[in-house]
Protein backbone atom coordinates (compact mmCIF):
# COMPACT_ATOMS: atom_id res chain seq x y z
CA UNK A 1 0.00 0.00 0.00
CA UNK A 2 3.01 2.25 -0.38
CA UNK A 3 1.51 4.37 -3.14
CA UNK A 4 -1.68 5.23 -1.26
CA UNK A 5 -2.27 8.70 0.08
CA UNK A 6 -4.97 11.02 1.36
CA UNK A 7 -4.97 14.67 2.17
CA UNK A 8 -4.56 15.80 5.75
CA UNK A 9 -3.32 18.69 7.82
CA UNK A 10 0.17 18.24 6.40
CA UNK A 11 -0.79 17.54 2.75
CA UNK A 12 -1.13 14.22 0.96
CA UNK A 13 -0.02 11.31 3.15
CA UNK A 14 2.47 9.33 1.09
CA UNK A 15 5.54 7.29 1.97
CA UNK A 16 7.74 10.05 0.57
CA UNK A 17 6.05 12.73 2.68
CA UNK A 18 6.15 10.52 5.77
CA UNK A 19 9.90 10.00 5.26
CA UNK A 20 10.44 13.76 5.17
CA UNK A 21 8.59 14.13 8.47
CA UNK A 22 10.52 11.18 9.89
CA UNK A 23 13.83 12.85 9.08
CA UNK A 24 12.81 16.11 10.74
CA UNK A 25 11.39 14.36 13.82
CA UNK A 26 14.47 12.20 14.26
CA UNK A 27 16.69 15.27 14.08
CA UNK A 28 14.68 16.83 16.91
CA UNK A 29 14.87 13.60 18.94
CA UNK A 30 18.58 13.13 18.39
CA UNK A 31 18.18 9.98 16.28
CA UNK A 32 19.22 9.07 12.76
CA UNK A 33 16.61 8.32 10.08
CA UNK A 34 19.23 7.03 7.65
CA UNK A 35 18.27 3.60 6.35
CA UNK A 36 14.88 3.62 8.10
CA UNK A 37 12.69 0.77 6.85
CA UNK A 38 8.96 1.23 6.23
CA UNK A 39 7.06 -1.48 8.12
CA UNK A 40 3.53 -0.48 7.14
CA UNK A 41 1.41 2.40 5.89
CA UNK A 42 -2.04 2.62 7.40
CA UNK A 43 -3.42 5.05 9.93
CA UNK A 44 0.26 5.72 10.61
CA UNK A 45 3.41 5.32 8.59
CA UNK A 46 5.51 3.01 10.75
CA UNK A 47 9.29 2.97 10.36
CA UNK A 48 12.06 0.96 11.97
CA UNK A 49 15.26 2.87 12.56
CA UNK A 50 18.80 1.52 12.63
CA UNK A 51 18.54 2.01 16.41
CA UNK A 52 16.14 -0.39 18.17
CA UNK A 53 13.37 2.19 17.76
CA UNK A 54 10.08 2.19 15.87
CA UNK A 55 8.68 5.56 14.79
CA UNK A 56 5.02 6.15 14.01
CA UNK A 57 4.12 9.13 11.83
CA UNK A 58 0.40 9.92 11.98
CA UNK A 59 -1.62 11.19 9.05
CA UNK A 60 -2.18 14.58 10.68
CA UNK A 61 -2.03 16.52 13.93
CA UNK A 62 -5.81 16.84 14.09
CA UNK A 63 -6.03 14.44 17.04
CA UNK A 64 -2.80 15.17 18.88
CA UNK A 65 -4.64 14.77 22.21
CA UNK A 66 -5.34 11.13 21.34
CA UNK A 67 -1.65 10.49 20.78
CA UNK A 68 -0.85 12.16 24.08
CA UNK A 69 -3.25 9.73 25.79
CA UNK A 70 -1.66 6.80 23.95
CA UNK A 71 1.79 7.75 25.22
CA UNK A 72 0.41 8.25 28.73
CA UNK A 73 -1.31 4.85 28.62
CA UNK A 74 1.93 3.16 27.54
CA UNK A 75 3.81 4.79 30.40
CA UNK A 76 1.15 3.75 32.90
CA UNK A 77 1.16 0.15 31.65
CA UNK A 78 4.94 0.13 32.09
CA UNK A 79 4.55 1.45 35.64
CA UNK A 80 2.15 -1.38 36.58
CA UNK A 81 4.32 -3.99 34.90
CA UNK A 82 1.91 -4.91 32.13
CA UNK A 83 3.58 -6.44 29.05
CA UNK A 84 2.94 -3.81 26.39
CA UNK A 85 5.06 -1.87 23.92
CA UNK A 86 7.13 0.86 25.61
CA UNK A 87 7.69 4.44 24.55
CA UNK A 88 11.29 5.67 24.26
CA UNK A 89 11.47 7.33 27.65
CA UNK A 90 14.29 9.78 26.92
CA UNK A 91 12.26 11.61 24.25
CA UNK A 92 9.56 14.12 25.12
CA UNK A 93 6.61 13.08 23.03
CA UNK A 94 4.46 13.13 21.07
CA UNK A 95 6.16 15.55 18.67
CA UNK A 96 4.24 17.60 16.11
CA UNK A 97 6.34 18.02 12.96
CA UNK A 98 5.08 19.61 9.73
CA UNK A 99 1.45 18.94 10.60
CA UNK A 100 1.98 15.30 11.65
CA UNK A 101 2.14 13.67 15.08
CA UNK A 102 5.25 11.55 15.63
CA UNK A 103 5.85 9.04 18.43
CA UNK A 104 8.87 6.87 19.25
CA UNK A 105 8.63 3.31 20.55
CA UNK A 106 11.08 0.67 21.71
CA UNK A 107 11.50 -2.16 19.22
CA UNK A 108 9.77 -5.26 20.63
CA UNK A 109 12.16 -7.73 19.00
CA UNK A 110 14.67 -7.87 16.17
CA UNK A 111 12.46 -10.34 14.31
CA UNK A 112 8.71 -9.70 14.23
CA UNK A 113 6.90 -12.77 15.58
CA UNK A 114 3.19 -12.92 16.37
CA UNK A 115 2.32 -14.36 19.76
CA UNK A 116 -0.81 -16.26 18.68
CA UNK A 117 -4.42 -16.32 19.80
CA UNK A 118 -3.89 -17.98 23.17
CA UNK A 119 -1.29 -15.41 24.20
CA UNK A 120 -3.61 -12.65 22.96
CA UNK A 121 -6.45 -14.02 25.11
CA UNK A 122 -4.21 -14.18 28.16
CA UNK A 123 -3.02 -10.60 27.61
CA UNK A 124 -6.61 -9.38 27.26
CA UNK A 125 -7.75 -11.21 30.37
CA UNK A 126 -4.90 -9.62 32.31
CA UNK A 127 -5.58 -6.18 30.84
CA UNK A 128 -9.28 -6.45 31.67
CA UNK A 129 -8.42 -7.10 35.32
CA UNK A 130 -6.62 -3.77 35.65
CA UNK A 131 -8.31 -0.78 37.26
CA UNK A 132 -7.62 2.46 35.44
CA UNK A 133 -6.53 5.39 37.64
CA UNK A 134 -8.65 8.49 37.16
CA UNK A 135 -5.52 10.57 36.59
CA UNK A 136 -4.87 8.77 33.30
CA UNK A 137 -7.92 10.29 31.62
CA UNK A 138 -8.74 7.27 29.48
CA UNK A 139 -11.62 8.17 27.12
CA UNK A 140 -14.82 6.20 26.73
CA UNK A 141 -14.92 3.91 23.72
CA UNK A 142 -16.62 5.48 20.71
CA UNK A 143 -16.34 2.73 18.09
CA UNK A 144 -17.33 4.76 15.04
CA UNK A 145 -15.75 8.07 16.05
CA UNK A 146 -13.08 8.03 13.33
CA UNK A 147 -15.25 6.31 10.74
CA UNK A 148 -17.33 9.34 9.78
CA UNK A 149 -14.28 11.43 8.93
CA UNK A 150 -12.68 8.60 6.98
CA UNK A 151 -15.82 8.19 4.89
CA UNK A 152 -15.73 11.90 4.05
CA UNK A 153 -11.99 11.78 3.30
CA UNK A 154 -12.16 8.72 1.02
CA UNK A 155 -11.70 10.62 -2.24
CA UNK A 156 -11.60 7.43 -4.34
CA UNK A 157 -15.15 6.47 -3.30
CA UNK A 158 -18.16 7.34 -5.41
CA UNK A 159 -21.09 9.30 -3.98
CA UNK A 160 -23.34 6.21 -3.85
CA UNK A 161 -20.77 4.22 -1.91
CA UNK A 162 -20.17 7.11 0.46
CA UNK A 163 -23.91 7.48 1.12
CA UNK A 164 -24.24 3.73 1.67
CA UNK A 165 -21.42 3.70 4.22
CA UNK A 166 -22.82 6.70 6.08
CA UNK A 167 -26.26 5.08 6.32
CA UNK A 168 -24.80 1.74 7.44
CA UNK A 169 -22.72 3.49 10.10
CA UNK A 170 -25.77 5.36 11.39
CA UNK A 171 -27.85 2.17 11.54
CA UNK A 172 -25.09 0.33 13.40
CA UNK A 173 -24.63 3.20 15.85
CA UNK A 174 -28.29 2.89 16.84
CA UNK A 175 -28.07 -0.90 17.17
CA UNK A 176 -24.92 -0.59 19.29
CA UNK A 177 -26.53 1.96 21.61
CA UNK A 178 -29.38 -0.48 22.28
CA UNK A 179 -27.12 -3.39 23.32
CA UNK A 180 -26.96 -4.79 26.84
CA UNK A 181 -23.46 -6.05 27.55
CA UNK A 182 -22.77 -8.98 29.89
CA UNK A 183 -19.07 -8.54 30.69
CA UNK A 184 -17.93 -5.82 33.11
CA UNK A 185 -17.22 -2.35 31.74
CA UNK A 186 -13.59 -1.25 31.97
CA UNK A 187 -10.24 -0.98 30.20
CA UNK A 188 -10.10 -2.27 26.63
CA UNK A 189 -7.30 -2.37 24.09
CA UNK A 190 -9.66 -1.25 21.34
CA UNK A 191 -8.08 -3.10 18.40
CA UNK A 192 -7.39 -6.52 19.87
CA UNK A 193 -6.35 -8.88 17.10
CA UNK A 194 -3.56 -11.40 16.72
CA UNK A 195 -1.47 -8.89 14.76
CA UNK A 196 -1.22 -6.68 17.84
CA UNK A 197 0.39 -9.28 20.11
CA UNK A 198 4.10 -9.80 19.44
CA UNK A 199 6.82 -11.88 21.07
CA UNK A 200 9.71 -9.93 22.59
CA UNK A 201 13.37 -10.98 22.80
CA UNK A 202 12.71 -12.72 26.14
CA UNK A 203 9.92 -14.82 24.61
CA UNK A 204 7.10 -12.89 26.30
CA UNK A 205 3.92 -11.84 24.54
CA UNK A 206 3.34 -8.07 24.54
CA UNK A 207 0.47 -5.91 23.31
CA UNK A 208 1.26 -3.24 20.73
CA UNK A 209 -0.74 -0.44 19.03
CA UNK A 210 -2.37 1.27 22.00
CA UNK A 211 -4.17 3.95 19.98
CA UNK A 212 -7.58 2.49 20.80
CA UNK A 213 -6.98 2.21 24.57
CA UNK A 214 -10.28 3.15 26.19
CA UNK A 215 -12.97 2.42 28.76
CA UNK A 216 -15.70 0.29 27.26
CA UNK A 217 -17.40 -3.10 27.08
CA UNK A 218 -14.90 -5.97 27.20
CA UNK A 219 -16.82 -7.74 24.43
CA UNK A 220 -15.27 -5.23 22.03
CA UNK A 221 -11.82 -6.77 22.58
CA UNK A 222 -13.08 -10.28 21.78
CA UNK A 223 -15.02 -9.69 18.58
CA UNK A 224 -12.13 -9.48 16.10
CA UNK A 225 -10.77 -12.93 16.90
CA UNK A 226 -14.31 -14.33 16.67
CA UNK A 227 -15.08 -12.79 13.30
CA UNK A 228 -11.64 -13.61 11.89
CA UNK A 229 -12.69 -17.23 12.50
CA UNK A 230 -16.42 -17.13 11.81
CA UNK A 231 -16.68 -14.65 8.94
CA UNK A 232 -13.33 -14.74 7.14
CA UNK A 233 -11.70 -18.08 7.98
CA UNK A 234 -8.46 -16.34 8.98
CA UNK A 235 -8.39 -18.45 12.18
CA UNK A 236 -9.20 -22.15 12.40
CA UNK A 237 -11.90 -23.55 14.64
CA UNK A 238 -9.20 -25.04 16.88
CA UNK A 239 -7.50 -21.66 17.21
CA UNK A 240 -10.75 -19.94 18.11
CA UNK A 241 -11.69 -22.59 20.67
CA UNK A 242 -8.23 -22.21 22.24
CA UNK A 243 -8.76 -18.43 22.40
CA UNK A 244 -12.14 -18.87 24.11
CA UNK A 245 -10.73 -21.38 26.58
CA UNK A 246 -7.82 -19.08 27.47
CA UNK A 247 -10.01 -16.01 27.96
CA UNK A 248 -13.00 -17.76 29.53
CA UNK A 249 -15.86 -16.31 27.48
CA UNK A 250 -17.23 -16.93 23.98
CA UNK A 251 -18.51 -13.65 22.59
CA UNK A 252 -20.26 -15.54 19.75
CA UNK A 253 -22.73 -16.93 22.32
CA UNK A 254 -23.87 -13.38 23.18
CA UNK A 255 -26.79 -11.94 21.21
CA UNK A 256 -24.93 -8.70 20.44
CA UNK A 257 -22.04 -10.37 18.62
CA UNK A 258 -23.41 -9.78 15.09
CA UNK A 259 -23.78 -6.06 15.81
CA UNK A 260 -20.17 -5.71 16.95
CA UNK A 261 -18.96 -7.84 14.04
CA UNK A 262 -20.92 -5.71 11.55
CA UNK A 263 -19.38 -2.57 13.08
CA UNK A 264 -15.86 -3.94 12.96
CA UNK A 265 -16.08 -5.02 9.32
CA UNK A 266 -17.49 -1.62 8.37
CA UNK A 267 -14.60 0.04 10.18
CA UNK A 268 -12.11 -2.31 8.49
CA UNK A 269 -13.52 -1.46 5.07
CA UNK A 270 -13.61 2.29 5.65
CA UNK A 271 -10.06 2.20 7.04
CA UNK A 272 -8.90 0.49 3.86
CA UNK A 273 -10.38 3.24 1.64
CA UNK A 274 -7.59 5.55 2.84
CA UNK A 275 -5.12 3.70 0.61
CA UNK A 276 -7.25 3.11 -2.51
CA UNK A 277 -5.69 5.81 -4.66
CA UNK A 278 -2.86 4.40 -6.74
CA UNK A 279 -3.02 0.87 -5.32
CA UNK A 280 -4.92 -1.54 -7.54
CA UNK A 281 -4.95 -4.38 -4.99
CA UNK A 282 -6.47 -2.19 -2.29
CA UNK A 283 -9.00 -0.73 -4.73
CA UNK A 284 -10.09 -4.23 -5.79
CA UNK A 285 -10.43 -5.34 -2.17
CA UNK A 286 -12.53 -2.30 -1.23
CA UNK A 287 -14.79 -2.88 -4.22
CA UNK A 288 -15.27 -6.52 -3.24
CA UNK A 289 -16.05 -5.59 0.35
CA UNK A 290 -18.52 -2.91 -0.70
CA UNK A 291 -20.31 -5.42 -2.93
CA UNK A 292 -20.49 -7.99 -0.14
CA UNK A 293 -21.70 -5.44 2.40
CA UNK A 294 -24.50 -4.42 0.06
CA UNK A 295 -25.53 -7.96 -0.86
CA UNK A 296 -24.85 -9.77 2.41
CA UNK A 297 -22.64 -12.26 0.55
CA UNK A 298 -20.19 -14.63 2.23
CA UNK A 299 -17.04 -12.84 3.48
CA UNK A 300 -14.60 -15.74 3.23
CA UNK A 301 -12.93 -14.16 0.19
CA UNK A 302 -11.88 -11.04 2.10
CA UNK A 303 -8.12 -10.56 2.34
CA UNK A 304 -6.33 -9.20 5.41
CA UNK A 305 -4.46 -5.90 5.07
Amino acid sequence: MADGGVSGAGGAFTVERAREVLGSACAVAGLSAEGAALLRLGENAVFRLGDPVVVRVARSADRVDEHERTVAAARWLADVGFPAVRVVSRIRQPLVVDGRVVTFWELVADEERFAGVVALAELLRRLHWLEEPESLGVPYLEPLAATWGRIDAAVALGDDDRAFLRQRAEDLRKRYDALEFVLPFGLVHGDANVGNALVDEAGRAVLIDLDGFALGPREWDLVLTAMYYERYGWHTRAEYEAFVHAYGFDVMNWYGYPVLADMRELMMTVWLTQNMAGDAAVKAEVERRMSDLRSGADRHGWKPF
